[in-house]
């Protein structure tokens, strides 16, 4: 399972990125003002109580004004108090301001990952999807504490330092400026470097994880096919790839910070002897300011040092954004629904309980809500140009069963993606009760929808809160009734905490059957007009499959069921049996009728045809 992140190491849309970020800031521009201010303080302190050493020592070397120099350095001590005091503070709010902006950046994540289309969750993987919540986050969180404050702090104090050595002595300032150019073309070198393999070491870290998230899924299978030293092989492989690349990335990274502090004291020793001679020359008029002028240039290398060694956390925590906000912006699932499903009593009087009794409302006009489902010419392409529903037709009367047969790819699933509206049809349309569900309020028709599958996942809790995950608000004899309709009760019992047994990793601690009525409990208690059991027996034997469709019998009285099966003997009950192949309806009709047509359900059901 390799996730490509080999284009998204450093943000390609830098502008973009930072607006879409100061959209959060911006949320908390109180607080931001007023670290902002809290920052500069300190680097405004220690310019000024550079500057001071100038007038502290051309007193002491002049008159010796005892008094005077005592003032000054009173000066200079309140001056670096403040700036540390300020520091203090800010470092405090600045920790307070990264988590409530990620927070915010957490929780929106989270909310429009829920608004994406099905399309999504398919085309993207379990693994890509939470390093958004962990690394990537992480690393914003990172830069914002390290990086946030720093940029600012830095700024002041670099332009602040320019402006003074450029009034105090701009002959010895272009040498300086000079130093600083060859600095920061190094830096820009040593940058595009690094980011080419900061590429590559996202990739394979990538592809890293999600392998690892794939294989510690799937160890039950890799030790049934024994594949433990095949695996290692390709981990070891994969890991190797990941240690070459972020070697190369960290020697280019972890060059800048001696590079520059070599530079930095080259820099300072050549304006050193320059300084000097200038003042042996009457160039610069006293010791005072040359003195101060050498502190300048000193204390000018520390936050370019510091500055380039938070490039890395600040490339990589703009870099997680514009993933983070990738996804945020990606199109939500479109609904252009404006007919609303609503609960009502037997007077049809709209209510807010649910009653088992349902109703379509538009435009304050209530019209009865059956459950005839329709799907009319519907041709449908997961990827353009390849057809995998071909103009289909089928009908669900309400209450009436309908089965889905076909071999695996005949579009059985596909079908009930579209009635779901997991999916759209590229033509034709679906209806229920004779409305155009593309009509209907998404939430609103899936509310009245109930599906089992035949991956059934379960949350962590107690196997009461799952089952009432179908409806939040249910009563604990609601949910015993639900147990009992879908013949879970009895095991349920016999559990040693009973409904208060807490499941873990997806229910492991019970079996797949036992799993499996738990769904069907589950959406037994949000009492849905429509059905839909995607092969919700295949992977159980023959007593559990019994009990389980026992518990389904009973599920599906008086409900439009729609039925995926590959156990033909759980059809034959079924008011319409559709077969179908590569997209098509081959036939359809009851069970005795199409026996007697000796087509292919009559093949598939006397074994002379398997399906596959």
């Amino acid at each position: 399972m390799a996730i490509d992140r080999s284009a998204k190491a450093r943000p390609k849309n830098l502008r973009k990125t930072l607006k879409h970020f100061l959209k959060y800031i911006g949320k908390h521009s109180r607080l931001l003002f007023v670290i902002s201010i809290l920052v500069i303080i300190p680097a405004v302190s220690q310019l000024y109580g550079t500057y001071m050493i100038k007038p502290l020592i051309n007193t002491a070397t002049s008159n010796g004004d005892k008094s005077e120099l005592a003032r000054l350095c009173l000066i200079v001590a309140g001056v670096y108090l403040t700036g540390v005091t300020s520091a203090f503070i800010y470092m405090q709010l600045i920790a307070r301001f990264a988590q409530v902006v990620i927070y915010d950046m957490r929780r929106d994540l989270f909310n429009h990952i829920q608004e994406l289309p099905i399309k999504y969750f398919d085309t993207h993987s379990y693994g890509e999807m939470m390093s958004s919540f962990t690394n990537d986050l992480e690393s914003v969180t990172d830069a914002l504490n390290n990086s946030f404050a720093t940029l600012i702090q830095y700024f002041v104090q670099i332009v602040g330092m320019g402006v003074i050595l450029f009034l105090f002595s701009w002959e010895l300032s272009l040498v300086v400026l000079g130093f600083y150019f060859i600095m920061f073309a190094y830096i820009m070198y040593s940058g595009k470097k690094s980011k080419l393999y900061y590429s590559r070491q996202q990739k394979a870290m990538g592809e890293l994880n999600g392998f690892a998230d794939e294989i510690l899924r799937g160890e039950k299978t890799i030790k049934s096919f024994t594949s433990e030293k095949d695996v290692i092989k390709t981990f070891v492989n994969k890991s190797e790839e990941l240690e070459k690349a972020s070697a190369s990335a960290l020697t280019y990274g972890n060059s800048m910070v001696p590079m520059v502090v070599f530079l930095s004291y080259l820099n300072y020793g050549i304006v050193t002897v320059l300084g000097g001679l200038m003042v042996i020359s009457g160039r610069i008029s006293d010791i005072g300011t040359l003195s101060s002028y050498l502190i300048f240039v000193r204390q000018a290398a520390s936050p370019i040092n510091r500055l380039t060694g938070n490039i890395n956390s600040l490339l990589n925590g703009l870099a997680s954004m514009e993933r983070v906000f990738n996804l945020i912006t990606l199109e939500p699932e479109i609904d252009q629904g404006k007919i609303e499903i609503v609960n009502v009593d037997s007077s049809m009087t709209e209510v807010k309980e649910k009653t088992g009794y349902y109703a379509y409302k538009d435009e304050k006009q209530l019209i009865k809500f059956n459950g005839n489902v329709k799907m009319e010419n519907a041709i449908f392409s997961y990827v353009s140009g390849k057809v995998v529903i071909n103009d289909i037709t089928i009908e669900g009367e309400a209450g009436e069963k309908i089965a889905l047969v076909g071999s695996t790819g005949a579009g059985k699933t596909t079908i009930v993606n579209l009635i779901n509206r997991f999916y759209d049809v590229d033509e034709g349309k679906v209806t229920v009760d004779g409305i155009n569900i593309k009509d209907i309020k998404k939430d609103d028709l899936r509310s009245v929808i109930g599906m089992v599958l035949q991956e059934t996942h379960l949350f962590y809790g107690t196997i009461e809160d799952n089952i009432k995950f179908g409806k939040l608000d249910a009563s604990h004899e609601e949910v015993v009734a639900a147990a009992k309709l879908a013949s879970a009760d009895s095991f349920i019992r016999r559990l040693p905490q009973g409904y208060n047994t807490v499941l873990t990793g997806d229910g492991e601690n019970l079996s797949s059957g036992q799993r499996q009525l738990i769904a069907i409990a589950r959406v037994a208690i949000s009492n849905p007009p429509i059905l839909i059991l995607d092969e919700a027996t295949s992977s159980v034997d023959t007593y559990t499959e019994q009990l389980i469709q026992k518990g389904m019998d009973m599920l599906m009285v008086g409900r439009t069921t729609f039925v995926i099966a590959h156990r033909l003997s759980t059809v034959r009950n079924s008011s319409a049996i559709i077969v179908l192949e590569n997209g098509r309806v081959l036939e359809s009709g009851t069970h005795e009728s199409l026996i007697k047509s000796r087509g292919k359900y009559y093949s598939l059901y006397t074994g002379k045809t398997e399906l596959t």
